[in-house]
């Protein structure tokens, strides 16, 4: 495959913006903004809708700018070409894995999409984004709630507390009388990571068999990933840069790298 041209990627996030550029099918730049700080400082407003100031991002001139993003934020991005999500995803992991047949597992702050890819073709997927649990925004809650930082909840997966909830909200409800009731953060911090996995795995294994490949934040967590090995009795892989595999898929489509939509 080979492409031309400069194409910025962008995967419009509920909590973060993600941004990749590509030369020549090379990336040259991946960076993560804040999203309301992305609006506010980079953001052009215009009768053709909302744009991007690339001048303040330093990018200067591009030959075409590719957008995705959570609840079709993209579909009123001026000046860019649209994909779903899913799409944006499957062809991230294509440009970034070395293999053509795979179940991808992406995490992100609000939703998680499960993609199965066959042969290099998308063949099933389903996502869910009427529900905070199982994602960023659940572990970044039950973390506050824990004292404990992002990175340090990914180092507890030994000996879980069992959680009956996985609801992001009510969640800390259970978590908070669990404390009270003298059960260690360990132990807590591992439940949280196992309550993600628990969630998950049934659609999971609905997609078949073979490697599990995972992209979105939460797969920096390395106690899920871990988890999600030892659950499903399968290889877990985690993308290069799992954070800005749709930004990256939006710049292969953008090159012409990939060709399903």
């Amino acid at each position: 495959m080979s492409g031309s041209g400069v194409i910025l990627g962008i995967d419009l996030g509920s909590r973060n913006v993600k941004l990749a550029l590509m030369a020549d099918g090379e990336v040259t730049d991946t960076r993560t903004v804040e999203t309301m700080k992305f609006y506010m400082t980079y953001g052009t407003r215009s009768s053709s809708g909302f744009g991007v100031d690339l001048e303040s991002l330093g990018y200067g001139m591009v030959d075409r700018i590719v957008a995705t993003g959570y609840g079709r934020m993209a579909a009123s991005f001026s000046g860019a070409d649209n994909i779903s999500e899913v799409t944006a995803h499957y062809l991230g992991a294509l440009y970034q894995f070395d293999r053509d047949t795979f179940t991808l597992l992406d995490l992100g702050g609000q939703d998680f999409k499960i993609i199965r890819i066959d042969d290099g073709i998308m063949t099933d997927f389903v996502t869910n984004d009427k529900c905070a649990a199982s994602t960023g925004r659940y572990l970044e809650n039950m973390a506050g709630v824990l004292g404990l930082s992002m990175e340090a909840m990914g180092s507890y997966s030994e000996d879980p507390v069992k959680l009956s909830s996985t609801c992001a909200i009510f969640g800390e409800s259970e978590l908070i009388g669990l404390i009270v009731g003298g059960e260690p953060v360990p132990r807590l911090a591992a439940g949280v990571n196992l309550a993600v996995v628990a969630r998950v795995l049934p659609q999971l294994e609905r997609m078949g068999q073979g490697i599990i490949v995972m992209s979105g934040g939460v797969a920096l967590n390395s106690a899920v990933v871990s988890m999600f090995a030892e659950a499903a009795g399968r290889r877990v892989v985690v993308l290069d840069d799992p954070v800005h595999n749709g930004a990256l898929g939006c710049c292969v489509k953008g090159q012409n790298l990939g060709i399903q939509d």
